[in-house]
């Protein structure tokens, strides 16, 4: 029973830290739970994307699909409070504008957005408008699935980085230091797969093995474009990580569903 309590507190810490979803109850912090609840980020995303796919059935339903993907869109920025989105920008106005490791790193610490981040997040937006319009068209029940999927498959692709790359800033003083602690061991990478399998099953498409792959691929390249410059991650940059294998994940279902 004790062992189900502490799940449950991992769970609502992963929950807390990256939803505006409420807690019914109290919950106890710590830097070792906060560490703990990395078992859950894909869980998190699995949570985002059903409430996401729920949304656009609906607002399909009432109006057209254009008009339900930008209240998707809106609802899921309110439903995270734009966590990810930001570091996205972030990471666009400081590796946009700064050379060398330092200026990059202290641009990225400024709440200020610049002229890169702007640029960034509306491309980016547009891309994934684009791509959940251009996927609703060709199957307008599967799009649900995928997107559950692709929020899902993105977070645990991003919180991977964890397990293989080196968080840059000191530690000792960042706000992100439990998620810089290397993970405690592989149980843990499992747990948030299965998060994925369970994704799967809504939608059981082995083509999409190809949209996680080339989701996967974005996020090697990232990281070895943030090695090179910075030497490691950051919060920012897995907070990009995750936005940029979410669009990859719906490009790469795209070109199956057209070509395979």
């Amino acid at each position: 029973m004790k062992v189900l309590k502490n799940e449950l507190i991992y769970f609502a810490t992963a929950l807390m830290f990256f939803t505006r979803i409420p807690v019914p109850f109290t919950i106890p912090y710590s830097s070792e739970i906060m560490n703990k609840s990395q078992k859950y980020f894909a869980w998190i995303g699995l949570v985002i994307g059903l409430i996401n796919a729920v949304i656009l059935y609906l607002s399909t339903m009432l109006f057209n699909l254009e008009i339900g993907i930008v209240l998707m869109m809106i609802a899921s920025v309110l439903l995270t409070g734009a966590f990810h989105e930001d570091g996205f920008t972030d990471m666009c106005d400081s590796f946009g504008g700064g050379y060398g490791k330092e200026k990059i790193l202290t641009i990225m610490k400024d709440s200020r957005v610049g002229a890169y981040g702007t640029i960034g997040i509306t491309l980016l937006f547009a891309l994934k408008f684009y791509s959940i319009q251009a996927l609703g068209v060709m199957d307008p029940l599967k799009v649900l699935g995928i997107i559950i999927l692709a929020h899902t498959s993105s977070r645990f692709i991003s919180g991977t980085m964890i397990y293989t790359h080196q968080y840059v800033t000191d530690i000792d003083v960042s706000k992100s230091k439990p998620l810089a602690n290397k993970p405690l061991d592989g149980m843990a990478l499992l747990i948030g797969f299965v998060s994925v399998l369970m994704a799967f099953v809504l939608i059981p498409d082995w083509r999409l093995i190809f949209a996680f792959g080339l989701a996967y691929l974005g996020k090697i390249y990232m990281g070895w474009y943030f090695k090179k410059h910075i030497g490691g991650y950051t919060g920012d940059c897995l907070g990009s990580v995750q936005q940029v294998c979410e669009v990859l994940f719906y490009l790469g279902t795209m070109i199956v569903w057209k070509f395979i």
